[in-house]
Order: C-alpha cells, then structure tokens, then sequence
C-alpha cells in the first residue's frame, strides 16, 4: 500500500507543537476591518489550540 500523502490545504493552516496540540490561527482578520474593535482585532492576531473533536481530524490530514 502506498504512503498517505499530506493533506495541503491543512498543512498551510496548521502546526504541530512539541507538546502534540495543534496550532491554528483565528479565522476574520483579512478584510471588513472598519467595524471591528481594535480589542476584538488583536484577539484575532493569536493563535489557539484546535478541539480535541477536530484535532483528530487533522492530525490525520498531516499524516502524523
């Protein structure tokens, strides 16, 4: 059976740490920005850990 190939979609969008959570970025910070706060567009800025539900998902997207 071949080797399972790397999802590459996912693979732009999410990291894996060291500690095995995956990194993923929050979604609405390209463009509509004038209504935004200026809180709620920094909040936007950090990354965050995904779902345990999707991690799962994902983790097999990466072929990890």
């Amino acid at each position: 059976m071949p080797k399972m190939k790397t999802h590459r979609g996912a693979a732009k969008r999410f990291k894996i740490k060291k500690s095995g959570v995956i990194k993923r970025f929050k979604a609405g910070k390209s463009h509509i920005l004038n209504k935004k706060s200026r809180k709620r567009k920094r909040s936007l800025r950090q990354a965050t850990g995904l779902a345990p539900g999707d991690a799962k998902v994902v983790k097999k997207m990466l072929c990890k």
